[in-house]
């Protein structure tokens, strides 16, 4: 039989069923049957039972330090619901009333010591319908709200790479989305996101409507009239958002609809590959371009900064903007070290603004709001100094918000407690009422304090005692041994085994003037709290958009502290087709580096003569270091932040793509080489003649005829149909026959050969690399000599077993060159050969070449032919 507590338990979890219930009991929040188990085990806690009779398993969390369970759960992926009593128990005629009071989810967590305080909490919300989505993100805590909408002919892997961009926490699907077994997994496993799932209903157009409406009022929704699906997205964001909060969102006060296209796509392979804010070893922060360029003094400028680089721009006057603010400072060491020293101790005004509203703020995030605002009025005027364009409209955007540091300076206590509820968070002066009540509080307790003393001296009992407890009130307590000396005014009230305690007429009335005095204290307190707050809510559009400017300027100072430290140079931003870089260096591996000089490189490609650069050279000689350093260049110009090159002219890039490596993913049943060929699929119907392509031995999963004809039939087709500037690693040595093609060019990565040794000189050069080192790169790798010997015994015989039964012509008729656009003839790897040959013959000065040149120059070119 269960009991009235028990039945008003199962009343709510059957609302609730895949949810974890919180069931405030008194100071505990209690778990009962499955979810006490599950509590049990997941938070390590003891599991008993209430009731020994009918066995009801139970396990409890103190209310007071309930945030940090919670928040375990919902990292493992539960979702937890607070069940909070409704009413004083003490005043409860019955059982006490119980009410759901907040839904916590991966996507809604609101505590922030759970949060990541330089990357933002986002929740995600998708509508698909056919071909077209509709997508919204949204920060709970900082009340960003995005909204999107996407028609593409890969609309899966477009959807995909915009919530790579976002990194949301928790994403609410539709049933068709849902179907999806690949849209799923990747969702699940590949970005880590906590699905929920939604039927139709929950996205309906008009409920939509009327809640966005209701939120950002009508004429703000002009931006995304005719966008229906990101309407239903965007409608059923705000109704999880409203469902869990169970709270009016105000600091949602303002969306953003924008593009994709607005900013450089990146998916999620390129994301992965570049190791832009997560490393591939170990995804942690370390060793990726974000941990180069993050020099952030604050969470809002860390935040923003992680999203710059997930995002770069494609307006180049954007992007010049930046560039000239950052120019500033990096010009001006004063100015940066002034920024600086105001930026250390901002507080997170965003996420604080999110507290205000959530309803889990308390005095001393008032006095963080205040302390960060006194700061305001220096920024200020330090960018009041600043010339660029960027920092002026930062200047003229923020606000100093003195009515608001008034208020919190005069009205709370500059050394709060964490409670609210308790008194002692309002500052003398503030109210007349409250300060009445504490000095009324404060006499009563100097009457009592001086009572011990007088009673001493009137009764002659030196062990005489006045003490206090919840249970009992005020007391006087005399030892057993005199008890003889109490005097008859006395009124026995509880008897110990050492003693009596007693009460007087004249203390209880002390002891309920201080009670009564404490308790209105403590509530008048707290309603004064509370009109504080809802002041502090009325101006959150003020406090974020001054908090908006804090964040931009730390991420340009960041860039600026970035570039000072490591050298950078502004790079010149055009509209060409063209990138050229004079003696660039990777970000992330010349930071890495110790002890060691990084070798720069320069690079020059275009969509014309110098399209396609085919690089060739052995494994760890640094082809993909260099391909993967000009990407992140051009990534970085186009975030607006200098770049590590001596010189650097930059034509704007729409995509930049990556094909490096590769592993299997075998619960999807693709193998390495499948995962490649789908990943180069992707690119070929992707990219366009504004993309970077950086390509990493395509072809290598398979046979050697088969890898060397896809990779030749690749270049072929950026160069005809895309014609992309594309950076091409390969072993393939045949592939630098192509040269003769226009627009590709060949490059080497230079080694010196010592015996058999092989030292890595870190230099492209053009030209092409005459063999792989593979095995002098196995033997650096820590092989056994054993089998490096073997390996060259084995490959010198294959060598020789090819030149005399094979020769290079079987390798020119299993790859054949596809027509030249200079003539109507097939062309073979042979006549390639032949015909590079003949143009070194005729460049020839014969005139002034010496004998002993002739005759290297002789054996060069016979090798060349075998």
């Amino acid at each position: 039989m269960d009991t009235p507590m028990i039945r008003q338990y199962k009343e709510i979890k059957a609302k609730y069923k895949d949810y974890i219930i919180f069931f405030r009991l008194g100071d505990f929040y209690e778990m009962f049957f499955e979810d006490a188990e599950i509590g049990s085990k997941e938070l390590e806690i003891t599991l008993t039972s209430r009731d020994p009779e009918n066995k009801v398993p139970m396990a409890g969390v103190p209310y007071h330090a309930a945030d940090q369970y919670i928040a375990r759960l919902v990292s493992r992926g539960y979702k937890v619901v607070i069940c909070e009593q409704m009413e004083d128990p003490k005043l409860a005629k019955d059982l006490v009333k119980r009410d759901v009071v907040k839904i916590i989810t991966p996507g809604t967590i609101t505590d922030m010591n759970a949060l990541e305080d330089k990357k933002n909490n986002f929740l995600s919300c998708i509508f698909k319908s056919g071909d077209s989505f509709g997508l919204s993100f949204a920060d709970l805590l900082t009340g960003e709200f995005l909204i999107t909408e996407l028609i593409s002919s890969h609309p899966y892997q477009e959807v995909i790479n915009e919530i790579a961009k976002f990194q949301p926490r928790e994403c609410i699907i539709n049933g068709e989305a849902y179907k999806s077994e690949f849209f799923r997994k990747k969702l699940e496993e590949d970005l880590n996101v906590f699905v929920t799932l939604k039927n139709d209903d929950y996205f309906d157009e008009n409920d939509s409507r009327e809640l966005l409406i209701s939120q950002f009022h009508e004429e703000k929704l002009e931006s995304i009239l005719g966008k229906q699906f990101a309407f239903r997205a965007s409608g059923a964001c705000l109704k999880y958002l409203n469902e869990t909060q169970k709270l009016s969102l105000i600091h949602i006060n303002s969306f953003k609809f924008y593009e994709s296209n607005n900013f450089m796509v990146l998916d999620v392979s390129c994301r992965r590959n570049l190791e832009l804010t997560e490393s591939l070893k170990d995804g942690r922060k370390t060793g990726t371009l974000l941990w180069v360029l993050d020099n952030t003094l604050t969470s809002m400028g860390g935040r923003l900064l992680r999203n710059w680089i997930e995002q770069p721009l494609l307006d180049i006057v954007k992007i010049q903007e930046r560039q000239d603010a950052v120019e500033e400072l990096l010009g001006n060491y004063f100015l940066r070290e002034d920024l600086k020293e105001q930026l250390k101790n901002i507080y997170d005004i965003e996420r604080l603004t999110g507290k205000l509203v959530c309803g889990n703020c308390n005095a001393r995030d008032f006095i963080a709001i205040k302390n960060t605002i006194q700061k305001f009025p220096q920024i200020k005027k330090i960018l009041s100094e600043c010339k660029s364009k960027l920092m002026i409209h930062l200047y003229n955007q923020m606000d100093n918000l003195e009515d608001i540091y008034v208020l919190l300076d005069k009205s709370i206590d500059d050394d709060p407690p964490l409670t609210i509820k308790e008194g002692g968070i309002i500052k003398e002066g503030y109210d007349p009422e409250i300060d009445k009540l504490r000095r009324a509080a404060h006499e009563g307790k100097t009457w009592i304090a001086d009572l011990e003393r007088k009673e001493k001296d009137r009764t002659g009992i030196k062990s005489l005692k006045v003490g206090f407890n919840k249970v009992f009130g005020y007391y006087i307590e005399v030892t057993k041994s005199n008890l003889s000396m109490v005097p008859e005014n006395y009124i026995r009230k509880q008897t110990l085994a050492g003693g009596e305690r007693y009460i007087t007429e004249e203390l209880k009335e002390y002891e309920t003037l201080i009670l009564n005095a404490e308790e209105r204290l403590q509530g008048m307190e707290y309603e004064a709290f509370c009109r504080i707050r809802d002041e502090l809510i009325k101006q959150i559009p003020r406090l974020k958009k001054s908090a908006y400017c804090v964040s931009v300027v730390d991420s340009l100072l960041s860039l600026a502290e970035a570039s000072a430290k490591n050298n950078y140079v502004k790079p010149e931003i055009t509209l060409k087709d063209e990138i050229h870089i004079e003696e660039g260096r990777h970000p992330v591996v010349e930071k890495s580096q110790k002890g060691e000089l990084f070798i720069p490189n320069d690079t020059h490609i275009n969509c014309s003569d110098s399209m396609i650069s085919v690089i060739t050279g052995p494994n760890m000689a640094g082809k993909s270091t260099y391909m993967r350093q000009v990407a992140l260049i051009v990534l970085m110009a186009q975030i607006g932040c200098f770049v590590p090159a001596k010189r650097a002219e930059i034509g704007l890039v729409d995509r930049i793509f990556t094909r490096i490596g590769a592993s299997d993913n075998l619960a999807s049943g693709q193998s390495t080489f499948m995962v490649e060929m789908s990943e180069m699929a992707y690119i070929l119907k992707n990219a366009t003649a504004k993309s970077l392509l950086i390509l990493d031995e395509v072809g290598r999963g398979t046979s050697t005829f088969d890898g060397l004809s896809i990779a030749w039939a690749v270049i072929e087709y950026i160069r005809k149909n895309i014609k992309a500037k594309t950076l091409f690693a390969t072993h393939y040595h045949e592939l630098t026959a192509l040269k003769n093609m226009a627009g590709i060019k060949n490059y080497k990565i230079t080694v010196k050969e010592r015996g058999e040794d092989i030292i890595f000189l870190r230099k492209i050069i053009a030209g092409e690399a005459d063999k792989s080192y593979g095995i002098q790169v196995a033997k650096l790798a820590g092989l056994p000599n054993a089998v490096v010997r073997r390996a060259r015994e084995l490959l010198t015989g294959m060598e020789k077993k090819r030149d005399e039964e094979m020769g290079l012509t079987a390798a020119a008729s299993a790859v054949s060159v596809r027509r030249d656009p200079e003539s109507d003839n097939q062309i073979s790897l042979d006549s390639l050969k032949e015909r590079d040959i003949l143009d070194t013959i005729k460049s020839l000065d014969i005139n002034t070449i010496t004998p002993l040149e002739a005759l290297n120059l002789l054996y060069s070119l016979k090798q060349r032919l075998q």
